[in-house]
């Protein structure tokens, strides 16, 4: 296997991708577009989430598919931004059609970006007028495709991966079988991507070429592999989250999707320690584009979401590596070069 000519998540037929930003406040907005509306599932392993619309994501439940997916920064108040991304939406007829009505189905989870040094004024106004996220949504509906940026990124903007500057990653992988799988990550972690004294990152295994350095192996394994719980971050419930979302061409139902997102949440793993703390949202959504039929749903589920694991880790190291420092938070490159 090798990745897609663009390792990202849009080397998946049908999907793109939207960022908007706002530098003063730093914060920004992530929407994961289908050209059309896709089966969707997702996989909650974080002790301190923010969500909108997940329940529906079920396969219990009615609603079978999505019309986009949005990662905000903000905390609670970015969930808004999944509003601005329905105002577009409905705008061109998109959504689920309930008698003479069309309501887009765009299910949301934030990160917590709240403490970054941006000005965060408004947040505290009565009025939530001058809070950027509904436009910030639009605006990254209104500019997805097929190419966007990393690291300082949309929902990446304002985000920190434990001592660096976290940001936005993508990764794809193409299956021998013609489908392709991609993973998409806005890495806000409390944990670190790299390991303990070292310019080496956990996900080092999963490299492709030198999509996050092409440092290759350590020379051994860290001294200790402790973390160190003094870093401030550790100790702000609900301040970290590490948002995924990994998406095939292959057709999926949300129950098999589901399987996907749960294996998926390997990757974040593999790229993270610690993870899935009292103190992240985690959470890995899965979509299918439907382009391509399974021909042996068994081997293909297990394959696809092993695959998406290994895809996700790579996301999540390349949304670290390529971050650029922000304020006080210091980037990769500018402490290991």
């Amino acid at each position: 296997m090798k990745p897609g000519p663009r390792n990202s998540i849009t080397d998946v037929p049908g999907i793109a991708v939207g960022n908007a930003e706002d530098e003063k406040v730093r914060t920004g907005v992530t929407v994961i577009l289908p050209d059309a509306p896709a089966v969707a599932a997702i996989d909650v392993r974080g002790g301190g989430t923010g969500t909108r619309d997940i329940a529906l994501l079920d396969p219990a439940a009615t609603v079978e598919r999505v019309d986009a997916i949005v990662l905000s920064g903000g905390s609670a108040f970015g969930l808004d931004a999944a509003g601005g991304v329905m105002s577009w939406l409905a705008a061109r007829g998109r959504g689920f059609v309930v008698g003479d009505a069309v309501v887009p189905i765009v299910p949301s989870a934030i990160l917590f970006d709240l403490s970054n040094g941006g000005d965060k004024s408004a947040f505290a106004q009565e009025s939530g007028e001058d809070l950027p996220y509904r436009e910030l949504g639009r605006r990254a509906a209104r500019g997805a495709g097929v190419e966007f940026l990393l690291g300082n990124a949309g929902a990446g903007l304002g985000a920190t991966a434990g001592p660096l500057k976290g940001g936005l990653g993508s990764a794809s992988f193409m299956l021998e079988n013609g489908a392709c799988i991609g993973a998409l990550a806005a890495v806000n972690a409390a944990g670190s991507a790299v390991m303990p004294g070292s310019d080496r990152f956990w996900a080092w295994p999963f490299e492709q070429g030198d999509e996050f350095g092409g440092k290759g192996a350590p020379a051994g394994l860290p001294d200790t592999l402790d973390h160190d719980f003094s870093n401030p971050r550790m100790k702000k419930p609900g301040a970290n989250t590490t948002l995924a979302v990994v998406a095939t061409d292959l057709t999926l139902t949300k129950a098999q999707a589901q399987r996907v997102a749960i294996m998926a949440q390997d990757g974040l793993a593999r790229a993270l320690r610690p993870v899935h703390t009292p103190l992240d949202g985690d959470i890995v959504f899965a979509l299918s584009t439907g382009r391509r039929a399974l021909a042996d749903p068994i081997a293909e589920i297990a394959q696809l979401g092993t695959v998406a694991a290994d895809c996700l880790a790579r996301a999540v190291a390349r949304g670290v590596y390529v971050a650029q420092s922000l304020g006080d938070m210091r980037a990769y490159r500018d402490i290991y070069g």
